[in-house]
């Protein structure tokens, strides 16, 4: 993989910048803001004004994901995919003690239920926390893969980099609708709410850019998605459907 160079300073500067902003606050899930996990939320609380307009950078995230000039399209998407795969693995794992599978017996994102489908293509019912582990090895297999992402100069791309790009950036999201439906009264108690909100609109407006996941897929957090990119530049892409949809649906779970 061939070095960004200077062209990359800004964003390396912003992802230094959360990074330690994010690892600062970490200690804090160690101390369970309420004794155990809250009732399930009939409101959306993250859709609060008071809590929308957290994030701990103003930056133009639309500009930051665009591809740099005379920056190899694949070399972007590397660096980005495994740089969001660190940055939600960690988010995540702030809230990770209250996300059990007694109190998270399905991988749930408001009426939406997804199922882990194994290498055989089985599909397997389990638990939150075990779908996000799942998602997480798998990546992590994925990204130090030298056949898969390469590192070494001259190294080339396999065919199928993008569709496992696609299929990575598919599965984080899920990760991260999951902690916004089921946690976001444990974020917010630990005072993470910005952290999240910073981390979502990057990655949304990223994901858009390169059409890395179906619209269809990001949906069921059309809501709140139209909320924290319309002041990052992002158009709706179709949003106002996808928000009709849900509303329609609202008293049946959807499977995927």
């Amino acid at each position: 993989m061939q070095q960004a160079g200077s062209t990359l300073t800004s964003e390396h500067l912003l992802w230094v910048q959360y990074h330690f902003a994010v690892t600062a606050v970490h200690r804090k899930s160690k101390g369970k803001p309420n004794g155990k996990k809250p009732a399930p939320e009939e409101k959306k609380l993250y859709l609060e004004p008071e809590y929308t307009k957290s994030r701990i950078t103003d930056f133009e995230f639309k500009e930051l994901v665009m591809l740099p000039r005379e920056i190899d399209l694949n070399e972007w998407l590397a660096s980005n995919t495994t740089t969001f795969f660190h940055h939600i693995n960690l988010q995540y794992s702030t809230i990770s003690e209250f996300c059990t599978g007694e109190s998270c017996q399905t991988m749930a994102v408001c009426n939406t239920q997804y199922y882990w489908y194994d290498e055989r293509g089985k599909k397997i019912k389990c638990t939150a926390p075990q779908y996000v582990d799942f998602v997480m090895s798998s990546v992590q297999k994925l990204v130090t893969d030298e056949d898969v992402f390469p590192t070494k100069y001259g190294k080339e791309f396999p065919n199928s980099f993008e569709s496992l790009v696609k299929k990575i950036c598919k599965y984080l999201f899920h990760v991260l609708a999951h902690i916004y439906s089921s946690h976001f009264k444990e974020t917010l108690a630990l005072e993470l709410h910005g952290h999240l909100n910073t981390l979502y609109t990057h990655f949304i407006l990223f994901i858009r850019e390169f059409n890395l996941v179906d619209l269809k897929e990001t949906t069921v957090m059309d809501d709140l998605t139209e909320v924290l990119c319309s002041s990052s530049g992002s158009s709706s892409n179709g949003s106002g459907n996808g928000s009709s949809n849900s509303a329609g649906a609202q008293n049946h779970v959807k499977e995927r």
